[in-house]
């Protein structure tokens, strides 16, 4: 059995001594969560019917006293900013951004000042005197205008800090700080007013200077009790954090002097089993909290989980935690909420301001957005199934648009709607129009999703999440109309995002329980598994934010991170204070995201080992595969057969026999199951896309001498033809791709020098003396292979770029855009042409030659390559090296070779027996 539990033991006091008053008792507890664990117990601690007596958060508490209503964080920034531009000098206002960028860390600096009941001007006026000293040794004339603006500001927080209390005084509205010290101002007349109530303090441990007056005033008064838990181990032990707060409060409160101090506890030195796991990374320690969870489930499948917890160091680890869980688990409460930053619905929020923030960016009348801002919004998946948009996707990408007027955007959008409408209206009209805009797009999305449908339910509470945001921000920019710029708008979204997450559903009281560290206030468990147990994630370690000095915050008695380790500290031990079996995983990495050395706290519980605590030390890391990857191997089955006798049949190109050389697995994929690589926009021309233009260009500008001799005249003519043929092309390719600037204006002007050049070097060779006469251009050409050993013939077919007769051969020409040498296209031996991928060239250019062979008659074939990146060299012939000789004509006996070859290839590819095998180096 548990040790009894603090909440029982609470439950036990209010039903033995005020039973007879419930209805005027209130109990306070550090958080709201608790209560629902206190009426349970209450419920088993009586059998008859009771009322319940009220269960209050301290924060709530402090509120009634006060008599004020919270406001959140954004809330109060604007609040402040109105304050702010009231009492400083038009020439010195910032705007909204600049402002909050201080305002933050000042109105942080504001709440500790009243929460610990300090005298605002001295704390203030103190900061001012220590940047008089910093400047001390400066010179009157040599104090610059940036200087004495520093040195006025810091003149100026006593008034900010006043004229912002009577802002919101005024209104009936108060950050923490203040709640609290008006909660102190207005204590006499608060017990005064509620002579007949008693309240019960519990579970508390760290409590500010506004907390334990008030604690005190209604003791000392007799109006309250407050029951501690705190083990012996730590209040005994002058030094351990875990007792800090509470030895202080022992000491130093009037009451201990005459009444006892309740509860001091002995569990924490009772039998305990301790875990302590490390692993690399944050996923292998959600993997390993699951597989806890799996084990105990597995040495009693009837026992139930609720005295079970998870205690999340990181609320990121919540998601990986989730999936690491068995099926078997069951019921499970989660009391950390979804954080709003993974939400679809912001997502798709987000991606609207990135769109329309960059539009309006571009200071342009015709509000341009660009093309991945537009595609992220229409292919996001609360937009794609609803906006019927597939057609205006594949428009911008086939078509290349870079940059996309709105204008443009809903011309090209045949199937308007509301949606769509909605998402590219232009937000020239204020924030608050905008606010409005999305308030009704989200009212659309949440339209659009199916009622019965139970996923559909999780999307919709996702959207209201959102929704509920904006609505806010439409609160605040309607009472707050001068913060209006997009940017601001944005950046306050960002914000209030953060904080804004979905809960989930779950029953409190029964299954797993699985809580952030400040969750688990005031709650005991059997076994607690605790994560992310490293330095800066538990204690969260320093964090200076704030513009009160280290020393001066230790003069003041206001908290340092000392004090923030010494809560951190209570938490932990408060959670194992009444555990049998703990689980304690950190993550081994000392470097690189999410890591640091192991917690403190694992080492103090080594070093201050307690006799009856049994500690284990493990590391688990996660077993790691032989190999990385498995190639892939693909059987030729009866499909693919049929397949490979339909490509014989339509024939097979020389680039695909190279892509089956390249990689078995490639030719596969494109030409046995013709899956074609998906269609995007061409931001940067593509060297495939350059390439296709300068062929292209040729073609354009020689085929009017198509069965023609060339002259100096017909090159001359090219010259005047050649700027406005590359346009035309670029614009035929690269569509509505931007060519004006950029790298595409260097790939427009590379094109028209490649071009250039090619025709400079015809023209030479003319003045030379050659006679070219054009015979073919980007022109297929076909010839069935047949030969003893192939199961059946074979078409080869391709597109040759240009036939010519120069000086009485045929001359076939393949143009490349990449780097050829000579030695690419010279062979020396036959043996192995087909297996060694630097063939290809060779591979390609003899294809053409068979393919014309017959066409070409008696006349001798040369076939090469002209490399636009090697012009120099001019044309580059295939030749075959045969000891000394270079033979540069193709003649039967070197097509005869050649075919032997490609058989043998052919043969290799219509094997059923040889699977199609992955290349991977």
């Amino acid at each position: 059995m548990i040790n009894t539990s603090f909440l029982e033991k609470i439950a036990t006091v209010i039903i033995q001594d005020y039973a007879t008053k419930l209805d005027e008792t209130v109990i306070v507890l550090p958080n709201k969560r608790a209560k629902v664990f206190l009426i349970e117990a209450l419920k088993n601690e009586t059998d008859k019917t009771i009322l319940s007596p009220e269960i209050i958060s301290i924060e709530d508490f402090v509120q009634n006293v006060a008599s004020i209503r919270s406001l959140d964080s954004i809330e109060l920034l604007f609040e402040f900013y109105e304050v702010y531009l009231s009492v400083t000098e038009k020439q010195h206002q910032q705007s909204f951004e600049l402002f909050a960028n201080w305002a933050k860390t000042l109105l942080q600096d504001f709440n500790e000042i009243d929460r610990y009941l300090l005298d605002p001007v001295h704390v203030l006026s103190y900061l001012k005197d220590i940047e008089d000293i910093k400047k001390w040794g400066i010179e009157v004339e040599n104090k610059t205008k940036l200087l004495e603006n520093y040195i006025d500001f810091w003149k100026l927080l006593p008034l900010y800090y006043e004229a912002l209390d009577d802002h919101l005084l005024n209104k009936g509205i108060g950050y923490q700080g203040l709640i609290y010290r008006e909660a102190v101002n207005n204590l006499n007349h608060f017990s005064n007013s509620v002579p007949n109530s008693s309240f019960v303090f519990a579970g508390f441990n760290a409590l500010n200077a506004a907390e334990e007056k008030i604690v005190q005033h209604l003791l000392a008064l007799d109006q309250a009790k407050i029951y501690w838990d705190v083990d012996q181990t730590f209040l005994n032990d002058p030094y351990h954090d875990a007792g800090l707060f509470v030895r202080r409060f022992k000491e130093n409160w009037k009451y201990y002097k005459s009444h006892p101090f309740e509860w001091i506890v002995d569990d924490f030195s009772q039998l305990k089993n301790i875990q302590v796991i490390g692993s690399p990374k944050t996923v292998g320690q959600a993997k390993i909290a699951g597989s806890i969870i799996e084990k105990i489930i597995n040495e009693n499948p009837t026992r139930s989980l609720d005295k079970v917890a998870v205690v999340l160091g990181e609320e990121n680890l919540l998601i990986p935690v989730l999936y690491s869980l068995p099926s078997s688990v069951g019921a499970l409460n989660i009391t950390m909420g979804y954080s709003g930053k993974n939400n679809p619905s912001q997502i798709l929020i987000a991606k609207l301001f990135k769109m329309h923030t960059n539009a309006l960016s571009r200071k342009s009348d015709s509000y341009v957005f660009y093309y991945k801002d537009v595609l992220d919004v229409l292919t996001h998946p609360l937009v794609a199934p609803y906006a019927n948009v597939g057609h205006l996707v594949r428009i911008i990408k086939e078509n290349n648009y870079t940059f996309i007027s709105q204008k443009r955007i809903i011309e090209l959008n045949a199937n308007s709607s509301a949606l769509f409408d909605l998402l590219f209206k232009r937000w020239e009209n204020g924030s608050l129009a905008v606010l409005e805009d999305i308030s009704s797009l989200l009212l659309i999305i949440k339209g659009n999703f199916d009622k019965d449908n139970e996923e559909e339910k999780i999307a919709k509470s996702f959207v209201y999440a959102v929704f509920k945001v904006i609505n806010k921000l439409i609160n605040y920019y309607t009472n707050h109309y001068h913060i209006d710029n997009i940017d601001t708008l944005y950046a306050i979204y960002k914000q209030i995002i953060d904080v804004a997450e979905v809960s989930f559903e779950g029953e409190p009281l029964r299954g797993l329980q699985i809580m952030g560290v400040l969750e688990s206030r005031v709650l005991d468990f059997e076994t607690v598994i605790i994560t992310s147990m490293n330095e800066g994630k538990f204690p969260a370690g320093k964090s200076q934010n704030s513009f009160i000095p280290y020393d001066v915050k230790r003069e003041l008695g206001l908290p340092t991170f000392k004090e923030k380790d010494a809560i951190y500290t209570y938490h932990f031990y408060h959670l194992l204070q009444r555990a049998k079996n703990i689980y304690l995983i950190y993550n081994t990495e000392n470097d690189g995201l999410d890591a640091g050395e192991r917690s403190r706290f694992i080492t103090q519980l080594e070093v201050e080992k307690q006799p009856n605590h049994n500690l284990i030390f493990d590391i688990y890391n996660p077993v790691l595969p032989a190999t990385a990857y498995q190639p892939m191997v693909i059987p030729k089955s009866e499909a693919v057969m049929d397949r490979l006798k339909e490509i014989a049949l339509t024939g097979f190109s020389p680039s695909a026999l190279t892509s089956y050389i390249r990689n078995p697995i490639d030719f596969y994929f494109q030409k046995i199951l013709r899956i074609r690589e998906a269609e995007e926009v061409e931001e940067n021309i593509a060297l495939n896309t350059l390439g296709t233009i300068i062929h292209e260009t040729l073609k354009g500008l020689y085929e009017p001498f198509i069965g023609k001799f060339i002259s100096e005249e017909k090159i001359a003519n090219c010259f005047k033809l050649l700027d406005e043929e590359v346009l035309k092309q670029f614009k035929m390719v690269y569509k509505e791709g931007e060519i004006k600037k950029g790298r595409n204006l260097l790939a427009f002007e590379v094109a028209k020098r490649n071009v250039f050049n090619f025709l400079k070097m015809e023209l030479e060779a003319i003045k030379n003396g050659d006679v070219i006469k054009i015979v073919a251009l980007e022109q297929t050409y076909q010839r069935e292979l047949t030969h003893p050993s192939l199961p059946f013939p074979v078409l080869i077919k391709g597109n040759v770029d240009r036939i010519e007769q120069r000086n009485g051969k045929i001359r076939i020409i393949d143009y490349k855009t990449g780097k050829v040498e000579k030695n690419n296209v010279v062979l020396k031996t036959w043996n192995g042409l087909t297996k060694e991928l630097k063939n290809d060239k060779i591979i390609q250019v003899l294809a053409y030659a068979f393919m014309f062979e017959k066409e070409a008659g008696e006349m001798p074939i040369e076939v090469g390559i002209i490399s636009f990146k090697n012009l120099k060299s001019g044309f580059l012939p295939f030749a075959f090296k045969d000891d000394k000789d270079l033979d540069m004509i193709v003649s039967h006996q070197i097509l005869n070779s050649y075919l032997e070859e490609i058989v043998l290839l052919l043969n290799e590819i219509f094997d059923d027996a040889i699977p199609f095998e992955e290349k991977t180096n």
